[in-house]
């Protein structure tokens, strides 16, 4: 059989000119998917479209093909593609957003036949979203960057989406602290820090969020001309004094911002530095096994943040969650915060009105970013005219109420007294398009000119009816039709039996149908021209009216963000007033001290779930001073350990953020440090066992705290073996009062650490009250003076649901091991008890039974005294003594 010789292979052609523009266009952004703007659409191309497509669970087409291969093809519709770019920034990719840079009808006046001009408008990633639909809007979205001059650390952070930015200098050991504190969203890194073996534990947790920068562009020198000609000063001293790290990071910082908003920068803040001490040290494991902001499972639900959160505005929340992320530890500033709070506790009518105002307070600080980066709306523009009118009538509301000085500066701040509002109110129409190309979101009087086009634009139709009824009256058709589409644009449609009724020296010819002709006329053209001409010329006008108003908008930049800033603080001030008169929680008094006072504590977010089934929360006292200031803590599991030792933690915190706290009364010397080890997991990734977790957290604390930090430790040493796990912990106990002297409470499982009390002078025992109770045990959840005798385990087990042979059988185990002193115990266990007794269920009551029999006893038991005679009696005596086991060493 023979074959036909193959077919030379074809030739692979020149792309096309718009495949070429795209290539082009992807080939600068390698690290990106492109989203290519095709009219209504952004279409994904080649490997990107593989990706998006499994990414979005959208549909992968083809269109055409490149180099004899058929070119992949998903899209994303332009009116939704918000949605799409959220899933794609969650899941971790960038997004290179590519537009028409010149329309049609200017690509035709240059002479070029190619495609319209497209140029990538924006880089989006994780840490620069502006868009409410990406954002989250009760929680700030940060972009950090971190850089290293000289030896020395410092990190800078922003959100685009406000214009905030701050500074801070931090040590290499700190920095993990800062990071877990900030919670970036995307963080910057010259490439010379990964070689750094200090920050190699840091930068590993951080891998998903690291975007990696040449070094050059942490230059300093180069970060300090970025930033001036960033706030057009020629110093920055004006704005306080900063390290060399602190301008390299911050420059670096902004540059980044100009690389991806493709020179587009919204409104920066004044740069604000963050003073070392000036804030409660938490590091990242502490927040995490604290749940602060999020739990355990990265839910909001269920964290403190999410229970202590009445704010209103998202201004508001925002600042709250900085206030807990970011406790205080100056006395004098925390009392100011309390005022506010207390202010606002003892006047209910007036928090009520605040309270209502807030409710219906747009965004400022994210409406005025977006109109600074030129993505802002008609609805943006709205929203500060909404949001200096609503500050003004906060102003009018607490201006006569005698507030302390911190909301004292807030009302003035928000006194409103140029007019813009007013101005904005006016120029605005009342129902907004949510983009500025849809056009209709000016007011009616507000342009007369642009009144006229839009006369002449909306009376088109009518206008047009006009002709028809003239034309069918001049010809006697009265089937004849004036239509419109997107090819002929207005024209006239007639059967074609009537066409020959048209006079062809008025009416011109354009089109023949299967059973209609279409005809156009002069007349018609010129009005379609009016129209399409108006429509243009009010949009265009449109657009320059919103121009000025989004001017007009930026020049009162610093008065919209002072306005922002303020209703945050009285949102915050507010909130937690509300928190404190619903939960009954009271001012603490923070001081200088040593000591720690807190008496009828509570956990705030275990309270606030029982409160929701109707239980009440048993409330407890700690009171740490320099003679007693290290608590250890002993009870069973269920007891309430954990709870105790996490709501004190809690306190503290609440307490330096300028909160109430879930107390009766509550006294706590400033703590400088937090450290928190209450449950590990397994760090499979690192090959990191649930105890080496445990063991790197514990050194981390034995090697930071001060004698003014608070620890609090949970279960130290029990991942591994009894005695090393004891050594462990007793070790540790001895440090932390020896050496760190700083505030401890210790739970534990290992009562041998009780005997430290008579060694350790600041050291004293308390326990987890327990009640026994027809068999069982009842946890009545209160700390008391002493130390718990058993651990009551396996009752814990059997609570959890343990199959009672299960139970028995432990039971059985547990008693012998403590009637058994000597070495060789288990082995005697082991003897004793059949192997895979616990494989045979058996009922308890009949685990007596069960039992294999005993000679002895049962010659006892088959013994009757009572009718036995004295020779009988002898004789039962002889037969027993020989059923005794021989005498060791007989």
């Amino acid at each position: 059989m023979t074959h036909a010789p193959a077919a030379p292979k074809e030739a692979h052609s020149a792309p096309t000119p718009m495949m070429a523009q795209y290539l082009a266009l992807k080939a600068a952004h390698p690290d990106c998917l492109l989203f290519y703007r095709m009219g209504d659409f952004y279409e994904l191309f080649f490997e990107d479209a593989v990706v998006a497509s499994a990414a979005l669970d959208i549909t992968l087409t083809k269109r055409g093909s490149h180099e004899g291969e058929e070119i992949p093809m998903c899209g994303v519709p332009v009116h939704a593609h918000d949605a799409y770019l959220a899933r794609l920034i969650r899941k971790g990719f960038r997004v290179a957003v590519c537009e028409q840079v010149e329309t049609p009808a200017e690509a035709k006046k240059r002479g070029n036949k190619g495609p319209v001009a497209r140029d990538v408008v924006r880089v989006v990633t994780p840490g620069t979203l502006t868009e409410d639909a990406l954002l989250e809007a009760r929680a700030h979205n940060a972009l950090a960057a971190l850089a290293e001059v000289g030896g020395q650390l410092a990190l800078a952070w922003c959100d685009l989406s406000t214009g905030g930015l701050w500074l801070e200098a931090v040590a290499p050991a700190g920095a993990a602290a800062a990071l877990g504190r900030l919670d970036p969203a995307e963080l910057l890194l010259p490439d010379k820090l990964l070689q750094r073996e200090a920050l190699f534990e840091l930068l590993n947790d951080m891998k998903p969020r690291l975007t990696v920068q040449p070094d050059a562009r942490f230059d300093s020198e180069n970060g300090r001309r970025r930033l001036c000609a960033l706030y057009e000063v020629e110093t920055l001293d004006g704005f306080g004094t900063f390290t060399r790290a602190e301008i390299a990071a911050a420059g670096a910082l902004v540059d980044y911002a100009l690389l991806t908003q493709r020179g587009k920068l919204p409104r920066f803040q004044a740069p604000r530095a963050l003073a070392q001490g000036g804030s409660l040290s938490i590091d990242p494991a502490t927040r995490r096994n604290l749940e602060l902001a999020r739990t355990l499972t990265g839910e909001r639900s269920g964290s403190l943040l999410d229970t202590i959160d009445r704010t209103l505005t998202g201004c508001g929340a925002r600042l709250l969650a900085s206030h807990l992320a970011l406790p205080l530890t100056e006395p004098a500033e925390i009392e100011l915060r309390q005022e506010s709070v207390s202010f606002f506790l003892g006047a209910d009518d007036l928090r009520d009105r605040v309270r209502a105002l807030l409710r219906g307070l747009p965004d400022l600080e994210r409406a005025l970013a977006r109109l600074s980066l030129g993505r802002g709306g008609p609805r943006d523009a709205k929203a500060i005219a909404d949001g200096l009118t609503g500050s003004g009538q906060l102003a009018a509301t607490l201006k006569d109420s005698a507030p302390p000085a911190p909301l004292a500066a807030a009302i003035d701040a928000l006194t409103q007294r140029d007019g813009l509002a007013d101005k904005l109110h006016r120029a605005l129409g009342p129902d907004l398009p949510l983009m500025t190309r849809d056009g209709g979101f000016v007011a009616v009087a507000w342009s007369p000119e642009l009144d006229e086009l839009r006369t002449l634009r909306d009376d088109g139709k009518r206008v047009v009816a006009g002709l028809q009824w003239k034309y069918a009256t001049a010809t006697g058709i009265n089937t004849l039709k004036v239509k419109h589409n997107n090819v002929l644009g207005y024209f006239l449609e007639v059967p074609v039996a009537q066409a020959e009724k048209l006079p062809r020296e008025t009416f011109l010819h354009r089109q023949t149908m299967a059973g209609a002709m279409r005809f156009t006329t002069v007349e018609l053209s010129d009005l379609e021209r009016k129209i399409a001409e108006a429509a243009d010329k009010a949009l265009a006008m449109e657009l320059t009216i919103f121009e000025q108003l989004t001017a007009d908008i930026l020049a009162h930049a610093e008065t919209i963000v002072r306005a922002a800033n303020a209703i945050a603080e009285l949102d915050v001030a507010a909130s937690n007033a509300t928190v404190a008169l619903e939960r009954r929680w009271v001012r603490p008094v923070v001081d200088l001290s040593r000591v720690f006072e807190i008496t009828g504590g509570r956990h705030p977010v275990v309270e606030a779930v029982r409160a929701r089934s109707g239980e009440n929360f048993v409330a407890n006292d700690c009171r740490l001073v320099p003679d007693d200031r290290v608590w250890l803590v002993t009870g069973p599991n269920m007891a309430g350990k954990s709870t105790f030792l996490r709501q004190n933690a809690l306190i503290a915190i609440l307490a330096q953020m300028g909160s109430y706290v879930p107390a009766d009364t509550a006294h706590i010397g400033v703590v400088d440090r937090l450290f928190s080890r209450v449950g590990a997991a397994d760090d499979l990734a690192r090959g990191r066992s649930t105890f080496m977790v445990e063991m790197v957290e514990t050194a981390s604390i034995l090697n930071q705290a001060t004698d003014r930090s608070l620890v609090i430790l949970d279960e130290i040493g029990r991942g591994t073996a009894t005695f090393d796990g004891l050594s462990i912990a007793w070790a540790c106990v001895e440090h932390l009062h020896e050496t760190n002297k700083c505030r401890s409470l210790f739970a534990t499982h290992y009562h041998e650490l009780t005997a430290l009390q008579t060694r350790l002078p600041a050291l004293s025992c308390r326990t987890m009250r327990v009640k026994e109770w027809q068999g069982g045990i009842v946890f009545l959840h209160e700390v008391a003076a002493g130390t718990a005798d058993r651990s009551y385990g396996i009752h814990v087990a059997k609570l959890a649901g343990l199959p009672a042979p299960v139970i028995t059988r432990a039971e059985e185990v547990l008693t012998l091991l403590e009637q058994s002193e000597q070495s060789g115990a288990v082995t005697k266990l082991t003897d004793d008890l059949p192997l895979f007794r616990a494989s045979s269920p058996v009922h308890p009551a009949a685990s007596r039974s069960s039992h294999p029999a005993d000679p002895l006893l049962a010659a006892l038991g088959d013994a009757d005294p009572d009718t036995m005679a004295p020779r009988e009696a002898l004789e039962l005596l002889y037969r027993l003594k020989a059923l005794l086991p021989p005498a060791s060493g007989a």
